[in-house]
């Protein structure tokens, strides 16, 4: 059911998935400062239709069109007030996929070269916080894959990019 059609309802459960930067609210959206609050708005009809249970979850990652995402929580998530929340954490680690065969060769390779490994955050000066998540080539002209949460994802050199481990 879309949250536009929840609208004057109610139930005792409601499961609202997905709440992550730019899944929702929506990339397209985060721009405009109107469908922000639009988006904003369906958020509160989801989580005011819960007349007894709310679960809101969200994906540390996502493959989304054949591509691995690293979206943050929803901005949403934040407004809530703290004392309403019960966060719940599977004990499972996450992992992040990698096809290369030759992954467990060359993974401690590039840490130990570069310093940085592979789901590693970071924070860069104008791009904001990211995940790392690829990499290519060694010494000064290694470049690595970062998704920033506001930037999106982007390959920087790792001589120039001057990123910082968080």
């Amino acid at each position: 059911m879309t949250l536009h059609s929840a609208k004057g309802l109610e139930f005792k459960l409601v499961l609202m998935t997905g709440l992550e930067e730019s899944l929702f609210p929506h990339g397209r959206s985060m721009e405009n400062p109107a469908q922000l609050q639009e988006e904003r708005r369906l958020c509160y009809v989801g989580i005011t239709r819960a007349m007894e249970k709310l679960y809101i979850t969200h994906a540390e990652s996502r493959r989304l069109h054949g591509s691995d995402t690293f979206n943050p929580p929803s901005r949403f998530l934040k407004e809530i007030p703290k004392d309403l929340i019960n966060e719940i954490r599977p004990r499972a680690q996450t992992h992040i996929p990698y096809n290369r065969k030759d992954f467990s060769e060359t993974k401690l390779e590039f840490e130990d070269e570069i310093g940085i490994s592979l789901g590693q955050r970071v924070l860069h000066k104008k791009f904001g916080e990211g995940v790392v998540l690829n990499y290519e080539g060694s010494g000064e002209a290694a470049r690595v894959q970062v998704n920033f949460s506001k930037a999106g994802t982007k390959w920087l050199v790792m001589a120039y990019a001057n990123l910082e481990k968080i």
